[in-house]
């Protein structure tokens, strides 16, 4: 718990100047992501070289005028370095791993748990045990690819969130969790990034939220015009990592991936609050889909290398205004997944009563693969029931990256 709650101050330390500098010039850089193939022999000595190379990645951008928020590490899916181990040793390896994710100021993610429609007994419980700690080691499970919806892996996600909730302190272990579709990897952004042997490589993530406001904020409602011009403004933003690329290619040995353009939000830095300004109307009020639509028609015009969901972030309790309209029963899951059907990125924090069952987390995130695969996107389930909580109550969840807000009751 010392490594998580020294994390949980460094992070809080460093929001408010995070928020500043996102109103000032370039948005913030929200994440490096380096992907490596961890050796479990000498994964120490591994992960202290590319966090070295992490912040040499960094310095890059801060010469070049962003500030960079955090730096991540992602590895090949987790089994294929432990899944060998007994559970103590499977365990021990990952308390380790955490606790040299805090001594380097990382944010690691150990792949999914299952990528296909298998799941495994000894990697299910393996997860729910980190998570369950609280250990802020992101994972995944895939729940729909191009060989269709995986039923089994729906349901080992669900319960995998139920035990997460019940277990965890604060019921927060859901938080470094999700149930992904269609994703493919390369993705900068957490708990979905991944990879299946493409170790070498780097891919970055920008928070740009405020990028949309500027441009929504000035279009008066005129979505040609602000399909184009927010087009340009991230390509602008495109063409600067990009030209950026080969000098960190060269320090670090790594290859570019490519940049993921969803403008990820940050509490105050919110989507929710830039799209209002379209009309402006309320978020969840007629308008809210077309907003979603000028924004990911607009990523996607940016120009290649582009990775990840390159769609639309609405995380519920990750963005204040969302937060204030999810708790005041504007916006429910309904609307979250209408929105996702002009390609948002699914559910994503989204709180939950704690007296939800396995079945009814089944059914939500089935409705995000059945989605997901019917129109060939990329979706996300992060699900966050609060155990001891129910409808109409406050959530207690305590990160700096998490808005707290009212819970709704389920149809």
């Amino acid at each position: 718990m010392r490594t998580l709650w020294l994390r949980r101050g460094v992070l809080a330390g460093t929001l408010l100047l995070w928020c500043a500098l996102a109103a000032a010039g370039n948005p913030p850089v929200r994440a490096i992501t380096a992907f490596i193939d961890l050796d479990p022999d000498q994964y120490a000595q591994q992960i202290s070289a590319t966090a070295a190379r992490l912040r040499q990645a960094q310095a890059r951008f801060e010469r070049a005028g962003f500030s960079v928020q955090t730096l991540r590490i992602t590895t090949q899916p987790f089994m294929q370095y432990a899944g060998h181990l007994s559970a103590a040793a499977g365990l021990a390896l990952f308390e380790r791993l955490n606790e040299l994710a805090a001594q380097q100021k990382l944010i690691i993610d150990i792949g999914p748990a299952v990528l296909d429609d298998k799941p495994d007994a000894h990697a299910l419980a393996l997860l729910e045990e980190v998570h369950a700690r609280g250990w802020p080691l992101n994972a995944s499970m895939i729940i729909a690819g191009d060989d269709g919806i995986h039923w089994n892996t729906v349901r080992a996600a669900a319960h995998h969130v139920a035990q997460v909730a019940a277990r965890s302190e604060h019921s927060q272990g859901t938080f470094a969790f999700a149930a992904i579709a269609m994703l493919p990897p390369g993705a900068p952004f957490f708990p979905g990034s991944y990879h299946t042997g493409q170790a070498g490589r780097f891919a970055v993530g920008l928070q740009s939220a405020s990028v949309v406001a500027e441009v929504l904020a000035g279009a008066h409602g005129d979505a040609p015009a602000a399909t184009a011009k927010l087009a340009a403004a991230l390509n602008r933003y495109a063409d600067q990592v990009r030209q950026l690329a080969p000098d960190i290619e060269a320090a670090t040995g790594w290859s570019y991936w490519g940049l993921d353009p969803t403008p990820a939000p940050m509490k105050e830095d919110s989507i929710g609050a830039a799209m209002e300004q379209f009309y402006p109307a309320q978020f969840g009020a007629s308008g809210t889909m077309t907003a979603a639509y000028i924004i990911t028609s607009a990523e996607r015009q940016v120009r290649a290398p582009v990775v990840g969901y390159a769609g639309l972030m609405l995380p519920v309790m990750e963005d204040a205004r969302i937060a204030q309209r999810w708790s005041a029963g504007e916006i429910n899951i309904d609307s979250l997944l209408a929105y996702s059907s002009v390609c948002a990125t699914g559910l994503d924090t989204v709180p939950l009563p704690g007296d939800v069952t396995e079945a009814q987390l089944a059914r939500i995130i089935g409705d995000v693969a059945a989605l997901a695969y019917k129109w060939k996107k990329p979706l996300t389930a992060r699900l966050q029931p609060v155990r001891g909580r129910k409808a109409g109550e406050l959530t207690e969840f305590d990160s700096p990256y998490l808005v707290n807000a009212r819970l709704q009751p389920l149809r």
